[in-house]
């Protein structure tokens, strides 16, 4: 994470997991909201936020993972001389979210297909966020799809940016930056803005899961 502002860890789900969710795509209670990417000019495809009470899987993931990750937030805190400490229980950091005002989960599973894509974003919810996120992968590329690479842009200050792409497998889980990261320059650590996307598809169909640690405004 330091070194790339990600990490990839093979095989976090198994195969019958990665078909459940999949399964689960239509089951609408599960859902709060249904965004088709093409009317907001996001890309092309369609993504689903959980609504609260995540299924355990997913809460489980969520809390499992930000316990884990929470030093290195704090670590890159200090590396860029911010006075922010983010708290090492989940509850706690969703207490505030809850307290300005954002109280839906930022978790999703996305779809594309043929001609899909997602344009270069940051997931933002609202004035409380967390500076990692992860994405774990759903299907399996060059058997379920074509295309599709994940893809992640690194903005220098006052360079050219860099793309880094990505194709994970099926089950993978990749952990990456949100917002911005610490770089080391010669004169100490800088920060580097990233930007995520989803390269176009060639065929098939791509799914994902969006676990997200702050939660999202109503």
């Amino acid at each position: 994470m330091n070194e790339k502002g990600f990490a990839l860890m093979p095989g976090f789900l198994d195969d019958d997991t990665c078909r459940h969710l999949l399964h689960d795509y239509d089951n609408a209670p599960l859902y709060r909201k249904k965004i088709v990417m093409e009317r907001y000019r996001f890309g092309l495809g369609e993504y689903k936020y959980f609504k609260y009470p995540l299924p355990y899987l997913l809460q489980t993931i969520r809390e499992e993972v930000y316990t884990r990750v929470c030093p290195i937030a704090n670590n890159w805190m200090d590396m860029l001389g911010i006075e922010k400490k983010f708290p090492v229980s989940y509850s706690e950091m969703q207490d505030n979210c809850f307290s300005n005002g954002q109280t839906e989960p930022a978790v999703l599973i996305l779809k594309y297909g043929k001609g899909g894509h997602n344009t270069l974003h940051q997931d933002l919810y609202g004035e409380v966020y967390f500076p990692l996120q992860l994405v774990i992968f759903l299907n399996e590329p060059s058997i379920d799809y074509t295309g599709g690479e994940f893809v992640l842009l690194q903005q220098m200050p006052r360079a050219q940016s860099r793309a880094i792409v990505l194709q994970p497998r099926k089950g993978d889980m990749l952990l990456f930056t949100t917002r911005f990261r610490p770089v080391k320059g010669s004169k100490g650590y800088y920060r580097v803005q990233m930007k995520h996307g989803v390269s176009e598809l060639h065929r098939g169909e791509r799914h994902t899961l969006g676990i997200i640690f702050h939660d999202a405004q109503s």
